[in-house]
């Protein structure tokens, strides 16, 4: 069970956290977790070349290690990157120390200079927070678009993400094996709509 939208009692209470940019203009923040995958990332990397479309990839440093020429292929469409841990660890279910470790060893993965962070499972603790907040910005999303569940259809997917979005919105989708199917149906239909109403697809700053 999730949320296609961010409620507004859990922005309030994790106020420091971003969740939406401030922004009137027509610009959507796409941002893509878990990456990179051969052939689904790229796939991404395609579509949005196809809408002239920037975007921010959270990646998890392993996957980084195993791939590194399609992470390059990030990096040379100019898009933006994010930290997401080095192993896609819960921060719930993780020591401090060991939770911190892991975000320096995926940061000595990517080998770029960015202060984006976006938690695995939108998860971690207070004590977690107060550190990394001291240093980069936490990442959230408006909209969840749901391709990692098998539970919803790739129609509901696009509708919900295209319901609940909005000028500023950070919009999350997965570049992995488990949201593959829901992710290539509503990717290119999400741009196509947004495109036709005269948006823009914008990467966050890294600094």
């Amino acid at each position: 069970m999730f949320l296609h939208h961010s409620p507004f009692w859990l922005k309030a209470f994790f106020p420091d956290f971003i969740w939406r940019m401030p922004t009137r203009e027509k610009q959507i923040f796409l941002t893509f977790d878990d990456g990179p995958i051969p052939d689904i990332t790229e796939f991404v990397i395609d579509t949005l070349n196809q809408f002239n479309a920037k975007a921010t990839f959270f990646c998890i440093g392993n996957n980084v290690e195993k791939h590194p020429d399609i992470f390059q292929k990030l990096l040379d469409n100019q898009h933006a990157i994010g930290n997401h841990t080095f192993n896609h660890m819960n921060g719930w279910k993780t020591k401090d120390a060991l939770y911190l470790d892991n975000i320096k060893q995926c940061d000595a993965q990517l080998n770029v200079q960015t202060n984006l962070f976006r938690p695995p499972y939108g998860r971690m603790t207070k004590s977690q927070s107060r550190i990394v907040k001291k240093d980069r910005k936490i990442i959230m999303w408006d909209v969840l678009s749901g391709d990692f569940s098998k539970e919803i259809s790739q129609e509901t997917c696009l509708r919900k993400s295209v319901r609940y979005a909005r000028p500023g919105s950070i919009v999350l989708f997965h570049d992995s094996i488990k949201a593959a199917a829901n992710m290539q149906y509503a990717l290119p239909r999400f741009l196509d709509h947004f495109s036709n109403l005269g948006f823009s697809f914008e990467a966050l700053a890294m600094k």
